[in-house]
């Protein structure tokens, strides 16, 4: 048998349906907070990005202009150690050629009486020759020795008068050679590779009549 009366309302079914509905609000306006949230949170980050890049872009730009300027200085000292390179080695190969010239220049006169003993003994008899030949021969070493050192005899005869080469000690009237030719060497002069090594002194040609008026004019003197 049904009943005709309207039904029932359950009070618990109304709560229900309201805590819901407060939950749902609850939910849509955490949904919203979260959303504003993420929104700022996206906003925040590329704005600290922005400031880090120019502050980054920054220090570049720093240390671009510390490198330049550190790579200048490495340049200047780089270059000027060059030039300390090249200049000493330059004054040690100036001493070195120094200590040589000192050397073989205190070796010269022994040179000298060599060629002067060979150009005034005359060896007699088997004895004198062997003796004659053996201190030729240690001529001959020094002298070998000296060319392989860049030292060369110079050959001054019949050449003109250079001072940067000669010294004069004796001058000689003559006809035969213009005034100033070499007409002796009496001393000989060396180089040493390109340089002298020492001057020759040697005999210059002078015209006669220089002479004969320098004779006559003591002449005259003698006699006032």
């Amino acid at each position: 048998m049904k009943s005709d009366s309207p039904s029932e309302i359950n009070p618990q079914d109304s709560s229900s349906e309201a805590n819901e509905q407060v939950v749902n609000q609850i939910n849509e306006q955490g949904d919203n907070i979260l959303t504003e949230e993420n929104g700022n949170a996206t906003t925040n980050p590329i704005e600290v990005d922005i400031a880090v890049l120019a502050d980054l872009s920054q220090q570049i730009e720093t240390l671009k202009t510390q490198l330049e300027d550190r790579s200048i200085q490495y340049m200047r000292i780089a270059a000027d150690f060059e030039n300390y390179r090249k200049r000493t080695a330059k004054e040690k190969e100036e001493i070195d050629l120094q200590v040589k010239r000192n050397t073989i220049t205190e070796l010269l006169p022994v040179v000298d009486n060599f060629e002067r003993a060979r150009a005034h003994l005359k060896p007699q008899g088997d004895g004198e020759m062997t003796i004659h030949k053996s201190y030729q021969g240690v001529y001959k070493q020094l002298v070998d020795c000296l060319k392989r050192l860049g030292v060369a005899p110079m050959r001054p005869e019949g050449q003109e008068f250079d001072p940067n080469l000669h010294e004069a000690v004796m001058r000689e009237p003559t006809d035969e050679h213009p005034e100033g030719t070499v007409l002796e060497e009496l001393v000989r002069g060396y180089y040493f590779g390109d340089r002298v090594l020492r001057h020759a002194m040697v005999k210059v040609a002078a015209p006669k009549e220089d002479i004969s008026v320098d004779s006559e004019d003591l002449s005259n003197q003698d006699n006032s």
